[in-house]
């Protein structure tokens, strides 16, 4: 069974040079880029070796556990930005729903819903380039409310926010901010001109600043180059990002990456591998996109993530809570962290 080989090569050290780098990294040595493009570029003949490394890594820190997150589009469409990938962005002819931020009642009924699917953390995301300031006051309104009444853990992503918003944001008890870097510092430019890769960054630094976790991760499959998934991953590590959502481009209809499809499923692990080796501690989330990439494959990459949404992406639906719920089961893992 796979299960026994992986678990087996748990204390190998077989000559393998997957098995060496992994060695090599839990001695505390970091992945190069090289080593990281090769594996983006390793052959499928390499691949169960090349996950059973990544596991030993997973493994190390993070044990069985498998956290999960739900999602709750708080604010959808109406977005001035032109982010190619996105359904909400002013550029997409998405037929999506458009509508402003939720009310009190449907966000604590979102909470109560992500208490119930055995969620830890329930992230909160609007559209738009940065919040406006009712958008503010909503969220420090509803926070400290489903803290008290479900116990999660909160993510918000409202976009670009300055020194001052962070601040609020972590007053207000947020635990953590997601805003993803989606591909390259180079590649950037091909897939959004309406704000920069800087901002972005600039983003994740007033949210440390105001002493909160990092979630930041990014898109595969728009495109890109290797060599723009590598750097992307090596910005997180710099950026040492605690949570690591990693997403595989569901072509929307409307869109200009519309009917863009570059990923097979071993495509999509050898990436999930890559950014384990680059970033061994940090928590690796599989987000948009698992579905429909990794398929039947879906547990392998739970060999190398340590976490996954549970129910719905923003405007794509994901599969039943309960196949999610078996599949962990199946692997012989345990959901951490769940607040039910």
């Amino acid at each position: 069974m796979l299960s026994t080989a992986l678990e087996t090569s748990l204390d190998s050290r077989a000559d393998s040079v997957w098995q060496a780098l992994a060695t090599s990294v839990l001695d505390g040595n970091p992945c190069s880029r090289d080593q990281a493009v090769s594996i983006l570029k390793s052959t499928d003949d390499e691949l169960l070796d090349l996950i059973s490394s990544a596991y030993r890594i997973r493994h190390r820190f993070f044990a069985k556990t498998v956290q999960l997150y739900f999602l709750m589009n708080a604010k959808s469409g109406l977005c001035p930005e032109d982010c190619n990938y996105c359904s909400q962005s002013k550029i997409s002819d998405a037929p999506i729903p458009k509508y402003n931020i939720l009310s009190r009642d449907k966000l604590l009924d979102g909470a109560r819903l992500a208490a119930e699917r055995k969620s830890k953390t329930y992230c909160i995301v609007i559209s738009g380039r940065a919040p406006n300031e009712r958008e503010m006051k909503a969220v420090e309104t509803i926070v400290p409310q489903i803290k008290e009444q479900y116990g999660l853990n909160i993510c918000a992503c409202l976009g670009l926010l300055d020194e001052q918003q962070a601040q609020r944001l972590k007053a207000a008890g947020v635990d953590k901010v997601n805003h993803n870097l989606n591909t390259s510092r180079e590649y950037y430019p091909e897939i959004c001109t309406t704000h920069t890769f800087e901002d972005r960054v600039q983003t994740l630094k007033n949210v440390r600043s105001a002493g909160m976790e990092l979630c930041s991760g990014g898109i595969v499959g728009m495109g890109e180059k290797p060599e723009d998934i590598v750097a992307m991953a090596f910005e997180l590590h710099d950026l040492s990002v605690e949570s690591i959502p990693l997403n595989f481009l569901h072509s929307i209809d409307g869109t200009p990456l519309e009917r863009k499809e570059y990923l097979n499923p071993r495509d999509c692990l050898r990436a999930l591998c890559m950014f384990r080796f680059v970033n061994p501690r940090s928590e690796l989330r599989i987000a948009g996109g698992r579905e429909r990439h990794l398929r039947s494959m879906q547990p392998f990459g739970l060999y190398i993530a340590n976490s996954i949404f549970v129910g719905d992406y923003l405007t794509t639906e994901g599969q039943p809570p309960q196949e999610d719920y078996e599949m962990i089961q199946d692997l012989g893992f345990e959901i951490t962290g769940s607040c039910m």
